[in-house]
């Protein structure tokens, strides 16, 4: 279950940005929270995991989670830019979330993860 992608952008040869929206109806927003839904953690990083396989490392494992900041929540309807980073030399992901408000850039989540090959 990934988002409705609006946008894609080749930043350099390990980085892409994903300019997504988040459909109110993904599995995802089911029952976590009924008051107000939000993404949870948990498929902000299965996300960039799918992303990172299909764009720039393919045959890439989750080994470990170096740090995860998560800054601000992701609502349904919130269109997000999702900009990951490969380093090979240190077999670290970057990613970050930034909600989408007109030309401003909000803070969401961030972090690194370790991938083996």
């Amino acid at each position: 279950m990934i988002p409705h992608e609006i946008a894609r952008t080749r930043l350099t040869e390990h980085s892409v940005e994903l300019h997504l929206r988040l459909d109110p109806t993904l599995f995802w927003f089911q029952g976590h929270f009924a008051v107000q839904p939000l993404l949870p953690g948990v498929a902000q990083l299965d996300w960039v995991m799918h992303y990172a396989r299909q764009l720039l490392v393919p045959d890439a494992r989750f080994h470990k989670i170096i740090n995860v900041k998560f800054q601000a929540p992701l609502l349904p309807d919130n269109e997000v830019c999702l900009t990951l980073t490969w380093q090979p030399t240190r077999d670290t992901l970057s990613f970050s979330y930034q909600r989408l408000r007109g030309e401003e850039r909000l803070p969401a989540s961030s972090g690194k993860i370790r991938l083996c090959q």
